[in-house]
């Protein structure tokens, strides 16, 4: 039975390229018009069939996972993902499954209601499993998040501090600003705009791990008078800043927590402030969240459309000075970072077990496919009380940064 209903719902769903599948039986079967993008993997379980039957995404997820999905490896998971998204569609698929794709939608209010306490266990589940794994990944300043390069044959560590360079640029940071950096990680953003721009940076983060190393890393580089590092949800901060910044923490705010979010944003910036945020966004309209990646990876968040953003801006009364959209950037970053967790695999088999391995290759894949094949983009917010803080073109943002 579930074997013959996969079966019917791959020939309903791959109509470019050509899938191989192989079924526990041993049976191969093709799906496809034999054109483009071509893929194959094997399904070694009947229960693994059933589940890719009941809840795809997920168990697709999980079968690479356990193996009991196999492809050849990181390069067969990738030309499969790449099929499978570009032959998308909600209608190959039998109507309990649109239902529960359906309600996963509707529900992702309910399911991204962070409170304190809920927020907190969420950045220990991705943020707090080892520095040491982030070392091997990430540049040497620890961004993780997208880089900006402005040359493609730019290496990680210099497009991690062209994005650097081009937020302080449109912070417009001045000697002795004062600034508030929410989700600070491990306080490259903060070293970067004490060090190089002489400001004063309070960073808060509910990162355990992150709050340690940020705080050796103030004291290495003797500018414990100029950062200050907490472990405090920003919900709670009361004191004003001339600048904002925050990277890569939207993503972790909830659907719910919009308004809140940008109206603290404009309560903690001073009226001749301004605010920066970089986040993941969806250029499409909304869509709910991988059940895989909020089972495993990042419980809680959510990619926000920008029609979801737009009221809560409305809302707080700040101006959208600018809104950049940086494409494909984040695929290239992340290319970077499978590229150095797999070289260093070795080191990594002696700290984490095989299924741990696989679901971060999984993981690392899925979001390079996201942004080469889906709807996802980075979105950098310039926002401010007054709509004349900031020059009225963008022509200051590449007088310093021709040389990049």
């Amino acid at each position: 039975m579930w074997m013959n209903l996969l079966d019917s719902i791959a020939r309903r769903l791959i109509q470019r390229g050509t899938l191989q599948l192989t079924y526990p039986n041993g049976e191969t079967r093709h799906y496809g018009a034999g054109n483009e993008q071509t893929a194959a993997f094997e399904i070694r379980t009947a229960s693994r069939v059933r589940s890719l039957c009941l809840n795809p995404e997920l168990a697709l997820g999980e079968g690479y996972m356990d193996e009991t999905i196999v492809v050849d490896g990181v390069d067969g998971l990738e030309n499969l993902m790449r099929l499978l998204l570009r032959n998308q569609s909600e209608k190959a698929f039998p109507k309990y499954i649109r239902a529960l794709n359906k309600f996963r939608f509707y529900a992702r209010t309910w399911l991204q209601r962070n409170t304190s306490n809920s927020a907190k266990n969420n950045v220990r589940h991705h943020y707090d499993i080892s520095d040491d794994l982030y070392r091997l990944m990430l540049d040497t300043d620890m961004q993780y998040s997208c880089a900006y390069f402005s040359r493609l044959t730019m290496s990680l560590e210099e497009a991690q501090e062209a994005k650097k360079r081009h937020i302080a640029e449109k912070l417009l940071i001045q000697k002795d600003c004062k600034v508030l950096d929410i989700g600070c990680g491990w306080g490259g953003m903060a070293l970067t705009l004490a060090k190089d721009y002489g400001a004063h940076v309070t960073g808060v983060t509910l990162s355990e791990n992150q709050l340690s190393t940020a705080k050796k890393r103030v004291e290495k580089c003797g500018l414990s008078d100029r950062i200050s590092f907490r472990l405090v949800d920003y919900r709670d901060l009361v004191d004003r800043y001339d600048r904002i910044v925050s990277v890569g923490m939207l993503e972790h705010v909830g659907l719910p927590h919009y308004t809140e979010y940008f109206l603290k944003v404009a309560e903690l910036l001073e009226t001749d402030g301004i605010a920066l945020i970089h986040s993941i966004g969806r250029v499409g309209p909304p869509k709910s969240h991988s059940p895989w990646l909020h089972k495993y990876i990042f419980p809680g968040g959510y990619v926000p459309s920008l029609s979801e953003l737009v009221p809560a801006l409305e809302i707080s009364g700040l101006w959208q000075t600018d809104i950049e959209i940086w494409r494909l950037h984040y695929a290239m970053t992340i290319r970077e970072w499978r590229k150095r967790f797999l070289a260093n695999l070795e080191i990594v088999q002696n700290w984490y077990d095989e299924r741990f391995i696989r679901m971060w290759c999984y993981y690392l894949t899925a979001c390079i496919m996201a942004f080469e094949e889906q709807e996802q983009a980075v979105y950098q917010l310039q926002l401010a009380h007054r709509r004349d803080v900031v020059p009225l073109t963008r022509d200051y943002l590449h007088r310093t940064n021709d040389s990049d």
